[in-house]
């Protein structure tokens, strides 16, 4: 904890200020149920309603208090990015180093499924399967995840196959070290700064990723909130010149920011360069 304060004492303003912005949204959506004046899904008054004492953020297109859906829509979209993107890096980190430790045909089948799956774009490629398989919290974790895991096995293979030919991996290979020794001892340490910005990087994606699927109609099904679904629910506002659907809009972009100033950060400190 003390060099973690320490290390957070030395850290730029910018690093700071995205520590800052993803903590509010975690604690917000955490407390979703303390600090929000109505339930994710009552009515609180008339459509549209400007900001006011009682809806400091206005209503949606239904009448639902805006300020809660936004924390709620924290809480649903913030923990299914994190849960996919940890299963993600999960899946991901361990068939690319399965690929590089054993080389040859595993490698090589691993490598050509993987090319497939990257051929498709990533949104078409989601909206087929998703089309096919239904739409739900289960097969959106699903699809994402699997979507996601392309691009770590590509990081991680690559990076493990820098690893696999250090001297310290030959001298564990000819003490008898089996593979998951050599994986967990000597692999995945070493490659742990790259996949760590990159889990920042790819939450980041996968965050975005998620919002346009709710945009589309295919992510986060209602009543529940999602700030993409936000932004496509009260779309026809700008019409009238409601500024309600840029409220999620906003929250979107600003918690992507954070993240990235995290990890530009944690960049800047594995790479072992001075400010």
């Amino acid at each position: 904890m003390n060099g973690f304060m320490k290390l957070l004492r030395r850290s730029p303003w910018s690093a700071r200020i995205g520590l800052i912005i993803v903590l509010i949204n975690l604690t917000a959506g955490v407390m979703a149920p303390i600090i929000c004046p109505y339930s994710e899904t009552e009515k609180a008054g008339d459509i549209w309603v400007q900001p006011n004492a009682e809806n400091i953020l206005g209503t949606d297109h239904i009448g639902r208090d805006l300020f809660t859906r936004l924390v709620y829509g924290a809480r649903n979209t913030i923990s299914i990015a994190i849960l996919a993107t940890f299963i993600a890096f999960t899946v991901g980190s361990l068939m690319g180093f399965f690929a590089a430790v054993l080389g040859g045909w595993t490698d090589l089948i691993l490598s050509r499924i993987i090319d497939v799956l990257m051929a498709f774009p990533t949104l078409i490629l989601a909206l087929m399967v998703l089309s096919v398989v239904g739409t739900g919290t289960v097969p959106l974790i699903a699809v994402i995840s699997l979507i996601a895991s392309t691009r770590v096995y590509r990081l991680s293979r690559a990076v493990a196959m820098d690893i696999e030919v250090m001297e310290f991996v030959e001298a564990a290979r000819l003490r008898g070290e089996n593979i998951w020794w050599l994986m967990r001892h000597e692999i995945l340490p070493n490659a742990l700064p790259p996949l760590v910005a990159e889990f920042g990087l790819r939450f980041c994606f996968v965050f975005l990723f998620i919002a346009s699927l709710s945009f589309l109609g295919l992510g986060v099904q209602p009543p529940y909130a999602d700030w993409g679904g936000m932004v496509r629910e009260n779309a026809g506002a700008i019409t009238f010149g409601i500024m309600t659907p840029l409220f999620p809009a906003a929250a979107i972009a600003v918690l992507t920011v954070g993240v990235n100033l995290i990890v530009d950060w944690f960049l800047h400190i594995s790479s072992g360069l001075k400010d």
